[in-house]
């Protein structure tokens, strides 16, 4: 198979990522297929060290960050997340490279007639088992995976890891993983395992009871950051940001990252906080490491900033209402008293009203795009929500998102900010940064 046939192979099978509707529960995720996939392949997630990184927002960044320092450090490490902005190659990744489309392809036409066996298996179980395959062929050290959804039911929870890691818990997939903090808290923490370390971001006291609550249940020692781990921003720029932290045990020590905004603090802590947790197992993880690792992370279309001529362009995946608002306050904060041009595009099974409370007070003129993506909502009920909550902004309607970035860069509004979701995000960075996608994601 070529990569294009390999791709439209992979999307073949149920793909939930491409559907807003579907049943979450235990007889659609069952995780007796994936284990059934990775004890054909000899159990390779049992051969490496791992993290395991849930959340609601944040376990990317987190995850990204985690690998960049193992790297760093000399170990070979894999990252797995989705989903991906520009290639499918970027989910599967070792030492910060993406796995090649050839690999890809013949990995995939490898392991094909086992794929076919299995009745039921699923886009993104075949796809976890591609990088548990890869890693272990290419003899990683270290590899840390993003769970995809959730965490109890979701196909990466069948590690063995070193440490687990829960980030940042809001609302999001509200008819999946439940209509309250605690329900989604207790989808999440499902990632904790009996005896294994677990970190988590500072969370609603409601959030910390349910995990707390699970980790003790388990045996497993939880370390909280802004509890257990101290943390002070020192300063940004709208190229970097530098913070300090420090605990009982742990001098303070102080780090910059090329992430924007308070909330990439908070991740980049979880992240010191994870390497700890290693380093006390007995890794031999260094201070310059740490610094280079985190200085050094490549996680793009979150608070990316871009200049173009005389426009200042920011890019953010946000597509929640939480992650909206901490987006708002970083606009704030970079760009005190400005009104950006906003465009806007969304997922159907997506907050909007939240997120455009949020948006809509910061915005001087919105433009709405609809992403070529399946769950992508419809731009005019959008436009029609933006008109109802804001009668006096100018909004209008662009038929593509390639249109929607040209007509910004012609209005006179030096700042132009576009979120709302990982597919807007993805073809406008595309558009802007002249990014060829030939093997783009199918859309079946």
């Amino acid at each position: 198979m070529d990569y294009q046939a390999t791709l439209d192979y992979i999307y073949s099978f149920v793909d939930y990522g491409l559907k807003s509707r579907y049943k979450y529960s235990p007889e659609t995720f069952d995780l007796t297929r994936m284990r059934t996939l990775l004890a054909r392949l000899g159990d390779p997630q049992r051969r490496l060290a791992s993290v395991h990184v849930a959340g609601t927002k944040g376990k990317g960044s987190v995850a990204a960050m985690t690998a960049s320092i193992l790297h760093r450090a000399g170990y070979r490490t894999g990252l797995y997340t989705s989903p991906h902005l520009h290639d499918f190659c970027e989910r599967i990744q070792l030492d910060g490279n993406p796995i090649s489309s050839e690999s890809l392809a013949g990995l995939t036409s490898g392991l094909r007639p086992m794929f076919d066996s299995l009745p039921g298996v699923t886009t993104f179980e075949i796809t976890t088992a591609l990088a548990h395959e890869w890693f272990a062929r290419q003899k990683a050290d270290f590899a840390v995976f993003e769970v995809g959804l959730g965490g109890r039911l979701d196909a990466t929870n069948v590690l063995y890891p070193n440490v687990c890691a829960i980030t940042s818990i809001s609302y999001d997939h509200i008819q999946l993983l439940g209509r309250t903090l605690p329900e989604i808290a207790e989808e999440k923490a499902g990632i904790i395992k009996p005896g294994v370390p677990v970190v988590s971001a500072p969370q609603k006291p409601e959030v910390m009871e349910k995990i707390s609550f699970i980790a003790k249940e388990r045996g497993a020692r939880l370390s909280v950051v802004g509890r257990d781990w101290s943390v002070e921003r020192d300063g940004f720029s709208l190229a970097r940001q530098r913070f300090a932290i420090w605990n009982g045990e742990s001098p303070r020590r102080e780090f910059d990252i090329p992430l924007l905004g308070p909330h990439q603090v908070e991740n980049a802590s979880v992240a010191v906080a994870i390497i700890e947790e290693i380093r006390g197992q007995g890794f031999e993880i260094s201070d310059e490491a740490l610094h280079d690792g985190l200085a050094s992370v490549n996680w793009p279309g979150r608070f990316e900033v871009v200049q173009r001529g005389d426009k200042t362009i920011i890019l953010d995946c946000a597509h929640n209402r939480d992650s909206t608002a901490r987006l708002v306050a970083t606009m704030r904060e970079m760009f005190p008293g400005a009104r950006p041009m906003l465009i806007f595009g969304s997922s159907d099974d997506k907050d909007v009203s939240g997120m455009l409370a949020e948006l809509l007070p910061l915005a001087n003129r919105v433009i709405v795009a609809r992403a070529d993506h399946p769950r992508a909502s419809n731009p005019e009920q959008l436009l029609e929500a933006i008109r109802a909550n804001a009668v006096a902004l100018s909004a209008n309607l662009a038929h593509t998102v390639s249109q929607a970035v040209a007509d910004a860069m012609q209005d006179s509004e030096p700042v132009v900010l576009i979120t709302g979701s990982i597919f807007l995000v993805a073809e406008a960075r595309a558009e802007i940064h002249s990014v060829t996608t030939p093997h783009a994601e199918s859309k079946s």
